[in-house]
């Protein structure tokens, strides 16, 4: 059965929200009742069949081409099957996404991945603020899945992360980990200031040496054998993270914030 596909047609004046083209949402649906359905642009709504070319059948495999920066909420609570973009996607990427696979050919706005609760995301380019944190006036984040992003993120990835992955090819801007109180960041380029700011529980796990705060305590250099474990379970993505060289279990260890509870934790790659 062919993918179904929505190719955008005409050129965006207004962010449009996506969140009702998702798996679980248009199983059992034909062409001409997706066609019919209404996305809320700006003030107001538009048929999907006046935004896309709509082809195939296949509701658990979608394919949007053609994307842009002004489609928001794409996978929105997804719960099944695989989306795959082409082109750039807006913000609240994979929000609340609950299951299934979600694949973007570009780059991805701000909140990505916000309150994500499972499921795997790949964004092959760079991802705004807020990457897996909480909604605003929330107090948890990212609740589990996997996030991998092969460029850089911006800053305030993990903020009120409460559980799962995120993987980070690129660089981290500032306040990478603030807040969080559980789950694991790792960053192979490099990382902003206020490194785990407000920490409370978690990992960062980074192959460059950061500028760190002072609420950081030194607990020295350790030979930690669950990091093998850890890089034998990225040989299934599509990454650097699943390259063999990569892995390491020799670290300099630190411990805070000392602020809050000290059970957060930095590990960071001895050469």
């Amino acid at each position: 059965m062919n993918a179904l596909t929505f190719k955008l047609k005409i050129k965006l004046n207004q962010r449009v929200d996506m969140s009702p083209l998702s798996c679980h949402l248009l199983k059992n649906k034909s062409l001409s009742e997706i066609g019919e359905i209404k996305l809320y642009s700006g003030k107001s709504q538009i048929r999907v069949d006046e935004l896309f070319q709509i082809s195939g059948a296949d509701t658990q495999n979608i394919f949007i081409e053609n994307s842009c920066e002004k489609l928001d909420f794409i996978a929105k609570g997804l719960n099944e099957g695989r989306i795959t973009v082409n082109g750039n996607v807006g913000a609240y990427l994979a929000q609340e996404m609950k299951a299934g696979v979600v694949d973007i050919n570009g780059n991805a706005g701000i909140f990505t991945a916000c309150e994500m609760k499972q499921g795997l995301l790949t964004v092959n380019g760079n991802v705004g603020d807020f990457l897996g944190g909480a909604l605003i006036g929330n107090k948890q984040g990212m609740k589990g899945g996997t996030v991998l992003i092969k460029g850089n993120a911006g800053e305030r990835i993990g903020d009120h992360m409460r559980r799962g992955m995120i993987l980070i090819e690129g660089n981290a801007g500032d306040y990478c980990g603030s807040r969080m109180t559980a789950g694991t960041i790792a960053v192979m380029g490099n990382t902003g200031k206020f490194l785990g700011y407000a920490m409370r529980r978690g990992t960062l796990l980074l192959w460059n040496q950061p500028k760190l705060l002072a609420t950081f305590n030194d607990c020295g250099s350790h030979t930690l054998s669950f990091l093998p474990l850890l890089f034998k379970s990225f040989k299934k993505l599509d990454s650097k993270f699943s390259d063999k060289n990569i892995a390491f279990n020799r670290i300099q260890r630190y411990s805070g914030d000392v602020s809050e509870i000290v059970r957060g934790e930095i590990l960071i790659k001895l050469s």
